[in-house]
């Protein structure tokens, strides 16, 4: 089953990232997520927490997913409006 919903980055680290979901989204922790994002381009993770409206993903590391963390923090650091799908 595919869900999609918009989102903003509330936090973000080299290893993770938090999200609060501006629809409705149904993620146990454990859940794999895609995330694209069009300053942060696509990411995938694993859902560590669920709490209201918000979620926390650790991301799946790889050296294409750092190097666009990497250039986020250079280049655009502002709020972003990515899109989750499981």
């Amino acid at each position: 089953m595919m869900q999609a919903t918009d989102m903003r980055v509330i936090d973000l680290s080299a290893t993770g990232i938090a999200l609060e979901l501006y629809g409705p989204f149904h993620a146990a922790e454990g859940s794999r997520v895609r995330i694209e994002s069009e300053d942060l381009g696509v990411l995938e993770g694993t859902v560590r927490w669920c709490r209201g409206n918000r979620i926390g993903v650790e991301l799946k590391l790889t050296s294409n997913s750092l190097a666009q963390i990497s250039s986020y923090f250079r280049f655009f650091h502002k709020e972003v409006t990515p899109v989750i799908k499981r």
